[in-house]
């Protein structure tokens, strides 16, 4: 049975110069929960990230932006997790991904890093991969020597306001993930 959500994480790297990239959509997806849903995130140096509270459905709920930068998310995750004393299956990670077309967004339940640093910094430190994702399509650049560019560019504004609907797509089902009602969000948000 699937859990419900104590923490949602979302990925990205602090600073100006990454806000409006690809690799920080994760970012855009809990600033939008913390709008939609209330909290206002601070700056935590014991979480190595900036953390809000969200009540979502009657459910209150952790989010947190790690400060860490990607390729170490998992440090500040850890952090909030063994605080908190919250299980890594009541865990919901959102990221970008480079395999889904633009403006795509897919729930997905454990699975492999993909080659994304912040998932694999996550699995590695958290101890293990059984916590729930939500992949946002930011598409590729079709060839591998130009990945680290495109996610660290900004999104044109076609493909900014395709990844912001994604991100509505997911909100609107997000009562059913923080409850554990996964295989209902992903009916939702799987079908065209």
């Amino acid at each position: 049975m699937p859990a419900h959500v104590d923490i949602i994480v979302g990925l990205g790297n602090p600073g100006t110069e990454y806000a409006n990239t690809r690799h920080n959509a994760g970012f855009w997806f809990v600033d939008e929960v913390a709008r939609k849903f209330g909290g206002s995130f601070k700056s935590e140096k014991k979480f190595q990230g900036d953390v809000a509270r969200s009540t979502i459905d009657g459910r209150d709920i952790w989010l947190l932006k790690p400060d860490t930068y990607m390729n170490l998310s998992g440090q500040a995750v850890l952090a909030l997790m063994q605080f908190y004393k919250i299980k890594l299956q009541n865990i919901l990670v959102v990221h970008d991904d480079l395999d889904l077309p633009v403006g795509d967004v897919r729930l997905k339940e454990g699975g492999g890093h993909g080659g994304h640093n912040g998932l694999r910094d996550i699995i590695s430190r958290c101890g293990g991969n059984g916590f729930q994702r939500i992949r946002l399509g930011i598409g590729h650049p079709g060839n591998k020597s130009k990945v680290t560019g495109h996610v660290l560019k900004n999104a044109s504004s076609d493909d900014q306001i395709a990844i912001e609907n994604a991100i509505d797509r997911a909100i609107s089902v997000l009562d059913q993930i923080v409850n554990g009602e996964t295989a209902k969000a992903m009916q939702t948000l799987h079908t065209k």
